[in-house]
């Protein structure tokens, strides 16, 4: 289970502690819904993107304002056509279908699609060092919001294709194909792999398809190969470029905010996998750069998944020093497996097939358990250890920690997500192999043995405890005819499962606010005294003794643990509601624990949601509507400033209705990238004397030699500028010095060549994207910079609305700051500060009136990685805890001092 708070959708205000706020993005709950959605908000289509919805990189909120379908639709008459005809079938290239149903292939448009595209391109990387070709991967996240993966592998061919030159009739390179064919690719046979994750050929092409732009250079057969690509077309044919003794692919791509509506990664999200990618491919070095915060990491791990399970259990105490290690192959499956136990009451099991996260498990997950649990029972017996109780499979997971690692040459996923093996053979193979491997090491560490199966003698005793302390529970309730419920409660009139909800409260005083501004008629409010037991620390039967576990029991209905039974549950919805303070915080993560440990399908049905209040009231008269954070404003107020609203200039252009939209669509694709470029120390008035008026482009490559800084359009132009200079690139010495590392040096007659040092700014990419946007708009570079004007008494631009507004503006740059000034005007915008500050009636108006209200929905994605938080955060071990930290803290929002 890996729970996010999505970054989109938890206001900036929301009080949460370091592992659980928003800005830092800790692996700990995910919002699915952020709207809620009994209340009359957008669909929870994740591909629909509604006007005015927030971008998590500062400028979709606008670019989404308006329409921004790829493949535009014209409608001619009524939606459903009652002559059907062959001219309502249409048929659409690859390119159209990918980008007009990215859902089918890389699950969805939000967050979790958008990094599933550095996945796909890293993926292709690692096969490579699968297939024993590549040795180290570099992925760089750039200020404009681009992503850079580069590998030192065998490199795409770049030499003409004949299969797809003779079907597309035009000569056509395997990297272009590569880029723009689906279905193609090396691993429908297995002479360029063996195994490897991406098994369908759409990987890379979806990511290229999906891309503003992107970039492809190829290092191989002693030259450089380039080709650029826009929204998936080829800007050019391929390029032949400077001569290298390196092989190795670099892509560079940046996501399209026409098709994404959130276009800012996640630094944990992103370093969590890669980490988890060099832990699995032993020997590997994956190196992590992200040039927004200058954070990273360099990951290399030589004793693979050994290490990983050793990271695992890093804020636990272990059972057993070594960590057990089972390595094997039959039938062409390979199969690592390395597990640990510790004194937590808690398995964490994570599982991968070919490098791919099969957090839904499969054969290879139920192959290694029943091998475990079968081998522990028969040395159990052998030497006596059962007396009275014989554990069962869950008493013999207690505190394991393992992770289960398959290459398989042709599994068989469930869709392109790949979460679940389903491959039958492969059960059969883990359940023989470990079973013969681990009978092996208990008999020779008789020690370490007879500890693992009293630790499970101890959790069956634990269960058999805790199933007394649940009769005693079931004795003083009868929850369906509501006998036995906590005197606490205040219970809702309504006895129709479905439409009820109960508010966890902090406290007895915000317990009082929450009942004097529920809805009588089918919310329920509990309140809660002080902080509940920590629930993964605890013992269960101890956990079941907490007078206020036993209350939210009671209240809840459905059970707990395996006897859980959902269809007894007395509300819909479980709502937690603490204050915004650490205190609230604390509190929200100790009721999530004890959720996560103890009513776990409750989770995982999604019946637990987390109230957030709206950071904004907006008022307009007699009508108020809410917010949810910073971006949807701004997207709020452009879209209400476009209306009656055009733009003007001194020279006769204009824009108004759909192009004046347009335009700030254009616009907003820039704003940050334009911004980034000046914060680099480039201005974009200087840097326009460089603009090129046939290519319509800004050059990105910045050349520095002998103190001199020299700009360029194309890689091609900066080897041509090197050869004449008889000069060499910082990065080419540095590998000809690793190349001849440990060898006699030889010296040359040959004059030592200058060196130069390259930079490519990939916001110019991006702003050269949004020029091209602008030009059918009958825009360009310089109405983006502000003229040198003597004398003139003219506005060079006008923002027009109705008849009583003009405001003058000196530049392009200015017309969204002014757009969205326009849009505020007779708007009254409140500000919340948090449920804490709240009366009834404000608690009323925010977080209790479902046509208001926003619920985060708690969802259960990734157990392992939950599991892997609630443990740093919650268990006994507190250095890990400390250095988590201290790495976070300047993240902190809410600090008690």
């Amino acid at each position: 289970m890996t729970l996010f708070f999505d970054v989109g959708a938890s206001p900036p205000s929301a009080s949460k502690t370091p592992h659980l706020t928003a800005s830092t993005g800790r692996p700990f709950m995910s919002d699915s819904s952020s709207t809620d959605p009994a209340s009359n908000n957008p669909s929870e289509d994740p591909n629909a993107v509604p006007a005015g919805a927030a971008s998590g990189d500062g400028n979709s909120a606008e670019a989404n304002a308006g329409p921004q379908r790829p493949v535009e639709r014209v409608s001619t008459g009524p939606s459903a056509n009652s002559e059907y005809t062959d001219k309502d079938l249409l048929h659409l290239s690859d390119l159209e279908h990918v980008r007009e149903r990215p859902g089918m292939y890389i699950g969805d448009t939000t967050v979790r699609g958008l990094h599933h595209l550095v996945y796909e391109v890293v993926d292709n990387s690692i096969d490579e060092a699968m297939a024993g070709f590549a040795k180290s991967v570099s992925v760089i996240v750039h200020t404009d919001g681009s992503v850079t993966v580069e590998d030192d592998g065998r490199g795409v061919p770049v030499t003409r294709h004949d299969q797809l030159s003779e079907e597309l009739d035009r000569e056509v390179s395997t990297l272009e194909g590569v880029m723009t064919v689906l279905k193609f690719g090396g691993k429908f046979e297995k002479g360029a792999y063996q195994t490897s994750g991406g098994l369908h050929g759409v990987g890379v092409t979806v990511v290229n398809f999906l891309s503003q732009w992107a970039e492809v250079e190829v290092s191989r057969d002693g030259s450089t190969w380039t080709q650029g690509y826009e929204r998936g077309i080829p800007t050019g044919p391929i390029q032949k470029g400077r001569p290298t003794k390196k092989t190795g692919t670099k892509t560079t791509f940046k996501a399209d905010g026409q098709i994404f509506s959130v276009t800012k990664y996640n630094f944990d999200t992103l370093q969590k996998r890669l980490q988890e990618l060099a832990f699995l491919n032993s020997g590997v070095r994956i190196k992590f750069l992200d040039e927004r915060n200058g954070e990273g990491g360099d990951y290399q791990y030589d004793r693979g998944i050994v290490e990983f399970v050793e990271h695992l259990n890093r804020a636990s105490d272990v059972l057993h020093g070594d960590v057990i290690q089972f390595v094997g192959e039959k039938d062409g499956v390979e199969y690592d497996m390395a597990l640990q136990y510790s004194t937590e009451f808690t398995e964490t099991v994570q599982s991968y097939v070919n490098n791919i996260h099969t957090i839904e498990g499969g054969t290879h997950v139920s192959g290694f358990r029943s091998a475990l649990t079968r081998t522990l029972n028969n040395y159990g017996k052998k030497e006596g250890l059962f007396k009275n109780t014989t554990p069962t499979g869950d008493d013999f997971r207690e505190g394991l920690t393992a992770v289960i690692s398959v290459r398989v040459p042709h599994p068989q996923f469930e869709g392109q997500t790949k979460t679940k093996l389903g491959n039958g053979e492969v059960d059969g193979i883990i359940t023989s192999g470990v079973g013969e491997a681990l009978n092996k090491y208990l008999e020779e560490n008789p020690r370490t043995a007879k500890a693992i199966v009293r630790k499970g003698l101890l959790a069956a005793e634990a269960r058999e405890a805790a199933r007394k302390a649940k009769d005693q529970l079931r004795k003083r309730k009868d929850a369906l005819g509501g006998g036995g419920l906590p005197g606490k409660l205040r219970d809702c009139i309504s006895k129709n499962m479905e439409e009820c909800e109960v508010y966890l409260v902090e406290g007895d005083s915000a317990g009082g606010s929450a009942e004097g501004g529920r809805m009588r008629e089918y919310q329920a409010i509990l309140p809660l005294r002080g902080k509940i037991i920590n629930a993964y620390k605890s013992r269960e039967d101890k956990v079941l003794a907490n007078e206020e576990v036993q209350s939210m029991i009671q209240a809840i209905g459905t059970g707990i643990g395996a006897d859980q039974d959902l269809s007894r549950r007395r509300y819909n919805k479980v709502i937690i509601m603490t204050d915004a303070d650490v205190d609230g915080s604390h509190i929200r993560t100790l009721l999530l624990c004890f959720f996560y440990r103890q009513m776990y399908q409750l989770v995982a049905a999604g019946h637990v949601y987390v109230a957030q209040p709206p950071l904004f009231r907006v008022s307009q008269g007699k009508n108020r509507y809410y917010i949810q954070s910073e971006e949807e404003m701004k997207g709020q107020l452009l879209e209400r400033g476009l209306n009656d609203t055009r733009f003007e200039t001194e020279d006769g252009r204009s824009a108004e209705g759909d192009s004046m939209r347009a335009l700030c669509v254009a616009l907003a694709s820039m704003e940050d990238a334009i911004l980034a470029l000046e914060r680099r120390g480039v201005s974009l008035r200087v840097h326009s004397e460089r603009f090129d008026p046939v290519t319509g482009k800004l050059p990105p490559f910045l050349l520095t030699i002998l103190g001199g800084e020299h700009w360029f359009m194309k890689q091609s132009d900066v080897e041509a500028f090197l050869a004449e200079n008889d000069a060499t690139l910082d990065i080419d010495q540095a590998e000809e010095e690793l190349n001849v590392e440990g060898e006699e040096e030889v010296k040359s007659d040959e004059p030592e060549k200058v060196v130069a040092h390259l930079a490519e700014l990939h916001e110019v990419r991006t702003i050269n994207s949004g020029l091209k946007d602008l030009e059918p708009l009958g825009f360009g570079l310089q109405d983006l910079i502000p003229a040198d004007r003597t004398g003139s008494t003219t506005a060079r631009f006008e923002l027009v609305r109705g008849e009583d507004m003009r405001r003058p503006l000196e530049d392009l740059r200015e017309l969204l700051p002014e757009v969205r000034a326009a849009g505020e005007k007779g708007l009254q915008v409140t500000r919340f500060k948090g449920l804490g500050e709240m009366n009834a009636e404000e608690l009323r108006e925010t977080t209790l009136d479902p046509a208001n209200r926003t619920l985060v929905k708690v969802n259960l994605t990734d157990a392992g990685a939950a599991d892997e938080m609630f443990r740093l955060l919650m268990g006994d071990k507190v250095e890990p805890r400390r250095e988590f930290i201290e790495t976070h803290a300047l993240d902190v929002r809410n600090l008690d001092v």
